[in-house]
């Protein structure tokens, strides 16, 4: 009799153990990654009647300079509630557009993972033998722009409002302190470590494991209680602001449908004038699946739009360009031939190295553009006949001297490219050369890559600005300068070239700056943008 009872002792026991305790985290994992949704409705509509923590609207914002602020940066201070398109940028910019397609193929299996284990799986994709340099560069280059573009602005009012900033988060701290210390000057991130090896990241969470929000408060501030709390409505947040003095939540439903919670640029803690990455959009699952899914056709599409620029005649090429979705508007005309026999200087603006390219097809005329730098590639794809500055002041104005007296010449005197509505310093070199001088203010739009780089392959900008489905150049003539306005006319080159900055800076509606090459390079790839024999950039 005793065996018998020990067998089903021993029945009972794994019933337990093995099948009821594996079906109950079964279906809590089923629960908390959003299957019943029914459910889910009935307790947040519940919470929202009977709030724990007042709105973030009802947080005063005056008299809190000596105070202390602690929020997160995933789902309080960015609007967006995943993390995910952070990861997916870091994973494309900073590693490959192969590290990039594993990710989003992950992505399914990541929604039925607990927060805990998704985000060892993001981590480890993204990370796993990227360089530290590596992240570093799209840190500091690519992901500012996403975060402010996706800012929460009353949670940054809020935050702004406090003298000491701390953010705590379970996101990778190489993935927002950089961003968090220049533009919002925050005081202090405790953000997950990751494990390192040498110059290289193993895909690794330290020992120290993912970061626990309400324990690294405790740990950071000890008996003392910060004076702000701010947070969504998630259970962990709610832990974290229960420890302050004041505590306020964001609700995401808030967050999605108030529009006025949107930061405007003209409110952004530090005007966001360089940024660098081929992605122009937010790389949420949806958006880099169909972004996959165009690349071929992208690719294909590009090639033809070359091709029919190199081998068509000009009205014929902007016509079948326009029929594959290149959207070319030209305001203003040529002007009259030169009375001097001497060809037109075209002063441009900077968009892209296509410039002088789309100015000659809005033109229907043959065009010469002069650039400091440009790869072999970009030469033989150049519709255009394109000769090569060497920075030496006094040979590059005889060069141009030469080309002027050979015909029209189309130059770009910011000497590098801005994707943003600023405009950099101009060089006075062009204006000591000419006095036939036509300002030419243009501007570009794309949805889905951007044409320009700081740190990548030079030799694919004009392919990937081609790739986007439907690229856009807006051009406008403005006439030509009166001759009291040129050198001739008694004015300095300085003053010549600032008169046509502020004068396109207007056409435009952009913002004039004394910002030059120099700066861009120093912020986007840590160098000055010197060209060497074997690396070509510009």
């Amino acid at each position: 009799m005793d065996f018998p009872m020990i067998l089903l002792r021993l029945a009972d026991w794994f019933l337990y153990q093995f099948l009821a305790n594996s079906c109950y985290r079964a279906a809590m994992k089923v629960k908390n990654n959003g299957f019943f949704f029914k459910n889910q409705s009935i307790r947040s509509s519940s919470s929202n009647q009977f709030p724990l923590h007042p709105n973030i609207t009802k947080c005063n914002l005056y008299g809190r300079k000596s105070q202390t602020i602690v929020c997160d940066i995933n789902g309080t201070l960015l609007r967006t509630h995943s993390f995910f398109p952070y990861f997916m940028l870091v994973a494309f910019e900073g590693g490959s557009i192969l590290r990039a397609l594993l990710l989003l193929i992950s992505y399914p299996f990541l929604c039925i993972l607990d927060y805990e284990l998704k985000m060892r799986v993001m981590v480890f994709i993204t990370f796993c033998g990227l360089r530290l340099k590596d992240m570093d560069s799209v840190s500091r280059a690519v992901l500012p722009k996403f975060y402010l573009e996706n800012m929460n602005f009353q949670a940054f009012e809020v935050l702004d409002s406090a003298g000491c900033k701390v953010v705590i988060t379970s996101v990778p701290r190489v993935m927002v302190e950089g961003f968090l210390k220049e533009y919002l000057s925050v005081d202090h991130v405790k953000g997950t470590e990751l494990h390192t090896l040498g110059h290289y990241f193993t895909g690794l969470i330290s020992t120290s494991g993912l970061l626990v929000k309400h324990r690294a408060l405790k740990e950071f501030f000890g008996e003392k209680r910060p004076d702000i709390g701010i947070g969504t409505s998630s259970l962990h947040d709610h832990l974290l602001i229960s420890l302050c003095k004041e505590s306020y939540v964001i609700s995401k439903e808030e967050s999605k449908s108030n529009q006025i919670s949107v930061m405007p640029r003209d409110k952004y803690p530090k005007p966001l004038v360089f940024h660098d990455g081929r992605l122009a959009f937010l790389p949420t699952p949806l958006a880099t699946l169909s972004m996959f899914i165009w690349l071929p056709v992208g690719i294909l599409l590009a090639i033809f739009r070359i091709l029919v620029g190199i081998c068509l005649p000009y009205k014929v090429a902007v016509f079948l360009a326009m029929l594959t979705g290149v959207n070319l508007k030209l305001k203003g005309s040529a002007p009259q031939k030169s009375e001097n026999g001497k060809g037109v200087l075209y002063v441009c603006t900077h968009r892209t190295l296509l410039d002088p390219v789309f100015l000659s097809n809005s033109l229907c005329k043959p065009l010469t553009a002069v650039t400091y730098s440009l790869s072999k590639m970009s030469e033989i794809m150049a519709p255009i006949k394109t000769v090569r500055l060497t920075r030496d002041r006094k040979q590059d104005g005889e060069t141009m001297q030469k080309l002027l007296s050979e015909g029209d010449l189309v130059v770009c005197p910011e000497g590098t490219t801005c994707r943003e509505p600023y405009l950099l310093r101009f060089s006075s070199l062009f204006a000591e050369l000419a006095d036939e001088i036509v300002p030419v203010a243009m501007n570009t739009n794309v949805t889905m890559f951007y044409g320009t780089t700081a740190s990548g392959f030079k030799c694919l900008d004009p392919i990937f600005f081609l790739m986007n489905p439907r690229p856009s150049y807006d051009v406008q003539i403005l006439g030509k300068l009166p001759k009291e306005l040129t050198c001739a006319g008694g004015k300095s080159s300085h003053e010549v070239a600032n008169y046509i900055q502020r004068k396109l800076g207007h056409a435009l509606g952009f913002e004039c700056t004394t910002l030059t090459r120099r700066d861009k390079y120093l912020m986007l790839a840590g160098n000055e943008g010197v060209v060497e024999e074997k690396k070509k950039k510009s």
